[in-house]
């Protein structure tokens, strides 16, 4: 049985995550054949304000690139792991 465990950085609507379930359920059914009822999908969402990368909390960063400053490296910050 797949498990897979998404952390979002941030918030995602109701329907992206549908659509993102959708998705990584349908991959997993046609690249290892498993059962749609198989497939386990958690999604976990990280508050910008408990996430930093590159020395940076991520809700600091959002700050800075509606004020014109510097940013350091991406917006969106995914972690994915199947087991």
């Amino acid at each position: 049985m797949p498990f897979v465990d998404i952390r979002l950085a941030g918030n995602a609507t109701h329907e992206q995550k549908a659509a993102i379930v959708a998705d990584v359920t349908r991959s997993l059914v046609e690249r290892l054949g498993k059962s749609p009822a198989a497939v386990q999908v958690v999604i976990s969402e990280v508050p910008t304000e408990n996430y930093g990368a590159g020395g940076q909390l991520i809700a600091d960063r959002a700050a800075a690139a509606q004020a014109g400053g510097p940013s350091i490296g991406e917006d969106a910050h995914v972690a994915v792991t199947s087991r």
